[in-house]
Order: C-alpha cells, then sequence, then structure tokens
C-alpha cells in the first residue's frame, strides 16, 4: 500500500511539474530555399509540407502543428511522412496555399514560413526541444521525396541558426521571444529634513509625487497639498510651524504608491 501511494505522490508531482513549464510567447521565422530534385521531378505534381514537432521524452517526437502546405490541390496526401506525423491535421494553418496548379519556386527564391509558438487550439505550448520538419515531394510521394528535419528551443533566448542539408538549401530557423514589457513602477523616492524640525521641512522629491499629507498622532489630517508633475526633481518645503509640537506622519504619494516618515516638530 505505501508503494502504491508513493508511486502516486511521484505521479502527482510529475504532472504538477510539467503543467508549471514555462509557455513564452514569440514568433519562429523559418525560411528555405529550393530541394535538389532527382531525375524523376514534376513539377505539376510538388507539394511542400511544413510543420513543428516537441521532443516529449529525449526520443518521442510529437506532432505540434502544421505551419504550411503549398502546391497542387492541399493539404495533400502525397507528402506521407507529414501524413503519418500530423493525420492529416490543417487545424490553424493560415499560411496553407491551395492551387490548381504547381507553384513557381525560382532558384535562390526562399520560402518563408512563421509559427506563433501555438498549438492547433490556440494555446502557447510549453518551452523546451521542437524541430521544425519539411517533406518536398515532387512526384506525388513516391520516388521524389525529400524530408529534413531542424531542432530549435523555445524558450526565454533568442537564438538564429543556419542548419545545413543535403536536400534543403538556404536554410534560417530564428526563435525570438515575446518577453512582456513589465514597468516597474516604485512608490515615491524622498528625502526629508531636518528632522527633529523647527517648522520648516523640507522635502526632496526625487521621483513623480502627486500628493503630500501630514496626519497628527490622533489621526487627523493637518496638512494636504496635491502636487503638480513639474515638481518631480525639485525640492518642496513644507509649514508645519502653526501646529503644536509632537509627531507626525509625513506620507508622499504617487499613482504606484506612498512613502512615508514620521517626523518630530519641536519648535
Amino acid at each position: 500500500m505505501k508503494k502504491i501511494y508513493k508511486l502516486v505522490v511521484i505521479a502527482l508531482i510529475v504532472c504538477f511539474s510539467t503543467s508549471l513549464r514555462a509557455q513564452t510567447a514569440g514568433t519562429l521565422t523559418f525560411k528555405i530555399g529550393d530541394a535538389t530534385h532527382s531525375s524523376t521531378y514534376d513539377s505539376t505534381k510538388r507539394i511542400l509540407s511544413v510543420w513543428v514537432e516537441y521532443n516529449t521524452t529525449g526520443t518521442t517526437w510529437t506532432f505540434v502543428k502544421t505551419l504550411f502546405q503549398k502546391g497542387r490541390n492541399v493539404p495533400s496526401s502525397h507528402t506521407p511522412t507529414w501524413v503519418t506525423a500530423s493525420s492529416s491535421n490543417v487545424t490553424g494553418t493560415t499560411t496553407a496555399t491551395s492551387s490548381t496548379s504547381s507553384f513557381a519556386w525560382a532558384a535562390g527564391a526562399l520560402q518563408t514560413i512563421t509559427w506563433n509558438g501555438q498549438n492547433v487550439s490556440n494555446v502557447v505550448v510549453a518551452d523546451g526541444n521542437y524541430r521544425v520538419a519539411v517533406e518536398e515531394t515532387w512526384n506525388h510521394g513516391t520516388t521524389g521525396t525529400a524530408v529534413a528535419y531542424f531542432p530549435f528551443t523555445k524558450g526565454t533566448t533568442a537564438s538564429t541558426t543556419n542548419p545545413t542539408s543535403t536536400s534543403f538549401t538556404n536554410l534560417t530557423v530564428t526563435w525570438a521571444p515575446t518577453m512582456a514589457t513589465e514597468e516597474f513602477k516604485q512608490a515615491p523616492q524622498v528625502v526629508m529634513y531636518p528632522n527633529p524640525s523647527k517648522g520648516l521641512l523640507t522635502i526632496d522629491l526625487k521621483s513623480d509625487v502627486k500628493n503630500i499629507q501630514v496626519v497628527n498622532i490622533l489621526g487627523d489630517v493637518v496638512y494636504n497639498e496635491a502636487i503638480d508633475s513639474t515638481f518631480s526633481g525639485t525640492t518642496k518645503v513644507i509649514n508645519l510651524s502653526n501646529f503644536t509640537n509632537g509627531v507626525y506622519i509625513v506620507s508622499v504619494s504617487n499613482d504606484s504608491g506612498t512613502t512615508t516618515e514620521k517626523i518630530v516638530l519641536d519648535k
């Protein structure tokens, strides 16, 4: 019974850790030149299929999404490796092109294909090891077919590689993560002096400030002033000499928070 319990706990830990894998948004840009064709080349039977696979176990690759198909009468069963990997799934293949004739691919020209890091359900997939899979056929998937795989890492680090292939030319694989631009806001940065004060309190406004408030020990607001944004980076002097000696709380605030300091008034 204890052994079964331990196995359940381990399984839960694995599932939980898997669910916590980062899912970095970004864009994959894949550029590819023409394939090297055999003597059986027939442009009217030409099909190009491009898809993405994920390395799930170190040896097993799992289909993620079809990115691109172009040629005559696509989606086509004439790229058999793609058919086996994807079960002919073209969901979300926004770059797929159907044609009644072969597509033109001049010598030296590139096909540029992009992927938004999402699966067929439009969900950003987990970071990890991926590969772009490519298959081109020029004889209905019989004697004229080229298949190649180009790995990349999906994550927070940008990367560009120029892999080589015996079948394809001018290859570029670029992963560009979309890092959220987080604006780090903070409460006002100020310096107040002198403390104790004899009545005139100087406040150095080292960042944006929108309000200054003074509260006595009973919680009563005895001073309140809205501060124009033009005062940022300058010095503000407030006069407390009309108040009785004692302890006061000076609060300086902006949209991000409030900075407070205890000031002793001793005239």
